[in-house]
């Protein structure tokens, strides 16, 4: 066993070391001091809408059960719509957790009381907190729901020329 482990180094040796592991270990050892930058304006956007886009796919997908529940008229059309507004947002749910992830940031849940959500993210060792009242969540979840909702009537309206 030590015959493998010779002259080959910290992290090429039979043990795993994640790659922010050697780069911090590389930083202590050569003395100089790791400068967390702040996250960008675009990766504040992102972290923000991680926490909202999720809220809106639960309130439409709800909506959508409720539809197709209901005895409306049109309920399966107002369902089919619903569905798509919800994988619309399903996509960008998806798409901004795997920027989160490629950026090295988590977002966490910090606490509730009756008008505030409280939320910490640690972006390239920088760790923050910030703050979202439930009447912004509320407007600004209102806000996606309806741009969502415009765009896929956009889509049909231009499908609909287009036949």
């Amino acid at each position: 066993m030590t015959k493998k482990l010779e002259g080959n180094g910290l992290w090429e040796s039979s043990r795993m070391m994640l790659p922010q592991h050697k780069e911090q270990l590389l930083h202590i050892q050569s003395g100089v001091p790791i400068v967390a930058e702040p996250p960008t304006k675009r990766e504040i956007e992102v972290i923000r809408d991680s926490i909202i886009l999720p809220v809106a796919l639960t309130i439409v997908e709800n909506k959508r059960l409720e539809i197709e529940r209901s005895s409306q008229t049109l309920k399966g059309l107002y369902a089919a719509t619903a569905h798509l507004l919800a994988h619309n947002i399903q996509e960008d749910v998806l798409k901004y957790r795997k920027f989160l992830v490629d950026s090295n940031i988590q977002v966490f849940e910090d606490s509730k009381d009756g008008t505030e959500l409280h939320y910490r993210y640690m972006c390239r060792g920088r760790e923050d907190r910030f703050v979202m009242t439930k009447d912004f969540m509320r407007a600004e979840i209102s806000v996606r729901i309806g741009r969502y909702a415009k765009s896929l009537i956009g889509t049909l309206q231009q499908a609909g020329k287009s036949t």
